[in-house]
Formats: C-alpha cells, structure tokens, sequence
C-alpha cells in the first residue's frame, strides 16, 4: 500500500515507518520538525535499504495536505502527529487543541476530499483518566484529566463520529501505554528535546552523563516497592501493532479500539534495576515527593488485540533497557552530532 504517516520522524513514527518499508509499504512522511530531526528518516532508509518520501508540512495547513495527497496518492494514513507533553498542556492548552484536535480535524478533511478512508490513530492510554480499576479495557467509559489526554479523547470521538456517519470509513483507535526502547541496530530511538517527560529517556540521559541523577517522584504508593507501577511496551513491538491495525482495516470497516500494551505492572525502581543491569553500572537517583496526578499503578488488558489481530509484545523489560541503552551510548546526544 501508500501510506501516509503524519509525524513519521518521530520516535513512534520512525520506528513505525522502518516497520512499514520492511513489510513492503510505499510510505510518504508529513512532519514539522517541532520535535523531531530528518535524521531518523535518513537512518530509518539505511535500515530498510530503501527511502520514505518526506514532506515538511504542518498538519493545521490544509493546502498543503491536499497538495501533498494530490501528488502521492495514499491508500491509508497513520496518524502520530501532534504535541506529547502532559505538563506542557496543562500550561498551554490552546497550542494543544489547535495542534493535536484542529490539525486532525484538517487531516480528515482531505482525506474525505481525496476518497481516503482508513486511518490509524495514535491515541493514548491517557484516556482512560484516574476513575477507572487496573487493568485497562478498551470498553471502559474514558475520561482524561488533563488537556493532552482530553485532545486523544476528542480526536476518538470526532473518528468515532466519522465512522459512525459513513460505513466507509475504516478506523483504529490504538491506545498506547508506556513505549520505551530503542531499534537494536542503535540507529534510530527516542530523541527528545530539552529534559525529557518520561522515565527511561530520563535514565538513559542520566546514564550516559547528561543528567546528574534520577528524581524518583513517590516511594510511598501502595505497590511491591512503594513506587509507581506502569505498562512499559517495546517500541518495536509497537510499531508492529501499527502494522497488524492495517492489515485488520484492509478487510474491515467501522471503528475499532485497542489497547497496545503488555498487560503487566513494572515498577519505577524495577526499571531502574533493568537499566543497571543494561548499563554494568548504577544510576544515581533520589526519592522525591509525590508528583500531582500520578496514579499508583495502571497496565493494559490487551486481550482484544491479541484476539482481533493476533498481536501482542515479544520483548522483556531486559530487551528494553538493553536496546534503548544502546541507542543512547551510540548516540549520546540523539540526533545532533556531539
């Protein structure tokens, strides 16, 4: 097939991207560069002994969408674009809702426009708020508790919506968990820009000496270790579960839910421990005090789709910490040459 992947040289999107040459796909990127580099799509061509066209393009400008689906013809888009960060959001929501909510509203425009139908959206575990029991279902009434997470809750509902108004349309909606790790080669990984969000980036900087030392948020909770417990989910096998979503839409139309996630609670310091034991060497971190909004614990049920598309994740937390070491040592500053 065509594919078109919106924010493909990020961390998700370019690993799904290699998935996609390697499966055999034609695949076009559209990205902004906000928060990624060019650089993953050159590595990512490297690895897959073949290129992804590439755009540079916001997602909000809709001339230009329709400009770049008028010259590449895709058959599908996969969906990743947008702004990621829970803190940020909350500071400036209004970036949030134009991005994440506005921009895709353009996106389903031209689709419509150009008679494509089959999308697969990056949606978020985020959705599923702070009222719902461990582990999560895909039939739990959701209700996110902050901008980020309510931007993933109204792009479901406008898709849900879509599909619910024309039968033509094929949607996923893949809820993801926690994505760590890195491609094995170290060639490609997570790259974030400025003090990273989430926790094994934060280990990896701290690892290989960019970060003095880890602020572990919590060692009061009510789990084995005191510490929070979350759904770590290789992104290897992420992007695999991109590719399994659309070959389920090829043969069905409608709106489908699914949780990409391993089904199991791994705790901040037991990540930690996996790193240490990655790296040969300790990681320096302290006990912090609670941070606002962190739940003890929550992980996926991720029966539905190893049901509906015979998919579920192959790595281990060891597999994890040891590719996404790799990458950082290989590349000690991500993307930009040191």
């Amino acid at each position: 097939m065509r594919i078109l992947v919106t924010g493909g040289t990020g961390y998700i999107g370019s690993h799904t991207v290699l998935t996609l040459l390697e499966g055999g796909h034609d695949v076009v990127v559209v990205d902004n560069l906000s928060n990624s580099s060019e650089e993953s799509l050159r590595r990512v061509g490297e690895l897959a002994g073949r290129d992804a066209a590439f755009v540079k393009a916001d997602i909000t400008d809709e001339a230009a969408l329709d400009a770049i689906f008028g010259e590449h013809s895709p058959e599908a888009v996969i969906h990743f674009a947008g702004l990621k960060a829970v803190g940020e959001s909350v500071a400036i929501p209004l970036d949030y809702y134009f991005n994440n909510v506005a921009g895709t509203i353009a996106l389903l425009r031209t689709m419509q426009r150009r008679d494509v139908r089959t999308i697969v959206f990056s949606s978020s575990a985020t959705v599923y708020g702070e009222h719902n029991p461990t582990p999560y279902i895909e039939k739990m009434e959701i209700g996110a508790m902050n901008p980020y997470g309510r931007t993933k809750e109204q792009i479901e509902d406008i898709l849900s919506d879509l599909g619910a108004s024309d039968e033509r349309w094929h949607i996923a909606l893949l809820r993801y968990f926690n994505p760590v790790g890195a491609h094995p080669s170290g060639q490609i990984g997570e790259d974030p820009q400025g003090i990273p969000n989430n926790l094994v980036p934060f280990i990896a900087q701290v690892a290989v000496g960019r970060r003095e030392k880890l602020m572990v948020f919590g060692g009061d909770y009510d789990t084995p270790d005191g510490t929070c417990q979350r759904d770590f989910i290789h992104v290897v096998d992420l992007a695999e579960g991109h590719a399994a979503a659309l070959r389920y839409l090829e043969g069905h139309a409608g709106v489908f839910r699914w949780n990409l996630g391993s089904g199991r609670g791994t705790s901040v310091l037991e990540m930690v421990h996996a790193f240490e034991a990655a790296v040969g060497a300790p990681i320096p971190y302290e006990i912090a005090a609670r941070r606002a909004g962190d739940l003890p614990a929550f992980w996926a049920d991720p029966s539905a789709a190893l049901h509906d598309l015979g998919w579920s994740t192959t790595k281990t937390v060891a597999q994890m910490c040891e590719d996404h070491w790799r990458w950082q040592k290989n590349n000690p500053m991500g993307y930009r040459a040191p």
